[in-house]
């Protein structure tokens, strides 16, 4: 059956290219200003929606191939925490610094991909 529904992302971007190109040209000051921001968060709602569920994945793993068993992403990363603190992980572990490392730049990318290329 054919969705009946577009996908969020291309809502997302037909919302966008309206705001930037007919509507931002008629506009100054405070409510352009305001406009730019609002295609920020509709940006930023769109890579959040197109990258989080891989990135989850990839966190999961991560934890995962850490901690030695399997679980849920916020439960395996407060046990990550916990070890950490206890000092049964060290704070200088190369798979620990990779994984922080990823997990930045994974929030990056959604956040603010330009801040990828600095």
């Amino acid at each position: 059956m054919p969705q009946s529904t577009p996908k969020a992302a291309i809502l997302l971007e037909a919302a966008v290219k309206y705001l930037e190109t007919e509507l931002m040209p008629t506009l100054d000051g405070y409510h352009r200003f305001q406009t730019r921001v609002t295609v920020n968060v509709l940006k930023t709602v769109r890579r959040e929606l197109e990258l989080r569920g891989t990135q989850a994945e990839g966190e999961r793993a991560r934890l995962v191939a850490m901690l030695g068993h399997d679980g849920d992403v916020e439960a395996l990363s407060v046990e990550l925490a916990e070890k950490i603190r206890a000092g049964e992980i060290a704070i200088d572990d190369p798979a620990l610094r990779a994984h922080v490392r990823q997990a930045l730049a994974d929030a990056l990318a959604i956040n603010n991909p330009k801040w990828m290329t600095r």
